[in-house]
């Protein structure tokens, strides 16, 4: 049997995606997991978790995600890529973790696919704006050429009584159009055979038009297509069993599981977008929905940012609030800063709608963990943003969570379409100042529950003491996670010093007023970088040795203290040399 990867075949029916459930469709040996989510879009999977190979099949559709039963691994709608590892949950899954996708069609009640398309679907003329009926599908237990060969001589009416006159107007290997006229009566029938391995298909049948009465017509057409079917088996019992169709795929490298993809040198535009709205979400804060220009945008998880990069020639860095499941775009806020330097300004002024702009794919320094008991979200003013995602997602799950936004007042606050639907685990803290809002968190904070994480991300001095207030409560660090929006450190850029790069095995000399990762991208040596300013945490490098003199506010103190770690766009060497794992 030729397989004929380009070619469209329905392999499943409207009726088989009900609501939260997976089908188990095949195609040319192929095993596909087959799913519809909330937002009506249909996937069509390579049917396999990629940790060990599970059907995903016999996952649990969560409506926005597709989940694995073995060991819990997700898949985001649409994307395939993996949003979720349990065992790993600390750590955001490398967007290389994306399973193989095909595309997917619905039209006339089936669901179209192909193995690698050579061209786009296209419905057929019979079928355009028809009031079309699906018949059930049935399958065959021989291959598709055999069912073809029968299927010229099918039988069927109008009325399901008598012996009407048949004849074949168009054919494929495939495909039959097959029209039907007995009295004054006249039918047509598209009939497709789906080659689901080399010895097996299915029947699907297609009437361009709905009968008035649909029951009889239906039981007519399963009676004559189960006969067709006793025919076909059993010519093709007495035949010999064809060669099994060869399906390989490659496992997943367990390395890449267990941590974050790690971008080239510098901040990357590799994806371009097109502003698809544009509206105003509260003083002084714009909301933008970002839709590809060409192709699917990237896997996301919740915490995640991207780098925008500007008609100015700038760069800026915003995080994503998409909810999970929400793949076929992504939407941002941002505020306009009273002191910009040209990138919210930029964006609240100059970009509009219809505009077209370069980003990067996301990238997540601070990814959230869904192993905790209870989960305490803490954002301050435009620090609403990867809360967002975060609460949509743990909402989305079921998991126990708390909400706290601080902002200057209710017009400041914004995104009430999304607070809206986490009402119930939201409070708002409104026009404090920097000494009610230290009472506020030392409240919020005052004991920490068992298994219990905190999230809190906005203004520097607000992160600072929400940090001391819990190290103080005995929240240990692996416990406290933070975003700042920059840092606001006044950085020393005196010292010289030699950067030592032990898988490299290359020595450099970092002088005055350059920073290591400057001097490394100026040697060819390959570097992720995102806010370069030691907010984000991408630059991140191991210390090997040496004492590094810490800079940046992405550390935390318990880091900082044990050396083993640098923020390489901002800090520097106490020591005249610093050995890196690089």
């Amino acid at each position: 049997m030729t397989v004929d990867p380009g070619r469209w075949y329905p392999i499943a029916s409207s009726s088989d995606l009900p609501l939260r459930h997976v089908f188990h469709g095949q195609l040319w040996g192929r095993e596909m997991a087959v799913w519809r989510a909330d937002d009506g879009h249909v996937n069509v999977w390579e049917n396999r978790c990629l940790h060990r190979g599970v059907r995903l099949s016999i996952g649990l559709n969560e409506g926005r995600e597709l989940r694995c039963l073995y060991h819990g691994w997700r898949y985001a709608n649409r994307t395939a890529g993996c949003t979720y590892i349990p065992a790993h949950p600390a750590d955001a899954p490398a967007r290389t973790i994306c399973n193989n996708t095909y595309p997917a069609v619905e039209a006339h009640g089936l669901i179209w696919s192909a193995l690698d398309p050579t061209e786009d679907f296209r419905e057929h003329t019979l079928l355009a704006g028809a009031d079309a009926l699906t018949l059930r599908p049935i399958p065959v237990n021989a291959p598709l050429a055999l069912v073809a060969t029968h299927a010229r001589n099918y039988r069927f009416s109008q009325t399901g009584a008598g012996d009407a006159e048949i004849r074949i107007m168009a054919e494929a290997e495939d495909f039959f159009e097959l029209n039907a006229s007995l009295s004054d009566t006249t039918a047509t029938l598209l009939l497709f055979i789906q080659p689901v391995d080399a010895g097996r298909s299915i029947l699907r049948g297609v009437l361009t038009a709905s009968p008035d009465a649909t029951m009889p017509i239906l039981r007519h057409h399963n009676q004559a297509m189960s006969a067709l079917r006793d025919r076909v088996e059993a010519e093709a019992a007495m035949l010999d069993a064809p060669e099994p169709i060869a399906v390989s795929f490659s496992p997943v490298d367990e390395e890449l599981a267990q941590m974050p993809a790690r971008a080239r040198s510098g901040p990357k535009a590799e994806l371009r977008v097109t502003v698809a709205r544009k509206r105003d979400l509260a003083t002084d804060i714009a909301g933008f929905r970002l839709e590809a220009v060409t192709g699917q945008l990237p896997t996301f998880q919740p915490g995640a940012h991207i780098d925008v990069h500007l008609p100015n020639g700038l760069s800026r860095q915003y995080s994503l609030t998409n909810a999970p499941g929400e793949t076929d775009h992504y939407a941002i806020g941002v505020k306009r800063e009273p002191k910009s330097r040209g990138g919210s300004a930029c964006l609240h002024e100059i970009v509009q709608q219809g505009d077209v702009l370069a980003i990067s794919a996301p990238r997540n320094n601070f990814p959230l963990r869904r192993d905790a008991l209870n989960t305490i979200l803490v954002a301050g003013g435009i620090g609403i943003t990867p809360m967002l995602a975060m609460a949509q997602t743990l909402e989305a799950q079921s998991l126990p969570f708390e909400l706290h936004c601080f902002a200057q007042s209710e017009a400041h606050l914004g995104f009430e379409e999304i607070l809206g639907r986490l009402a119930g685990a939201v409070t708002t803290h409104l026009g404090l100042d920097p000494k009610a809002t230290g009472r506020t968190l030392a409240e919020i904070l005052k004991t920490r529950g068992e298994e219990e994480h905190l999230y809190i991300c906005g203004p520097g001095p607000m992160l600072e003491t929400a940090r001391g207030i819990a190290d103080r409560n005995g929240w240990p660090d692996d416990a406290v996670h933070f975003e700042y929006f920059k840092n606001t450190n006044e950085i020393d850029d005196s010292s010289a010093f030699e950067v030592a790069l032990a898988r490299s095995a290359l020595t450099l000399q970092v002088p005055a007023g350059r920073t290591i990762l400057e001097v490394l991208h100026e040697n060819g040596v390959e570097m992720p970088s995102s806010c370069e300013q030691g907010a984000c945490g991408t630059c991140l490098a191991t210390v090997i040795d040496g004492d590094p003199d810490h800079q940046d506010v992405y550390l935390s103190p318990g880091e900082r203290a044990a050396g083993k770690s640098i923020i390489t766009c901002v800090s520097r060497c106490k020591s005249k040399r610093l050995v890196l794992d690089i």
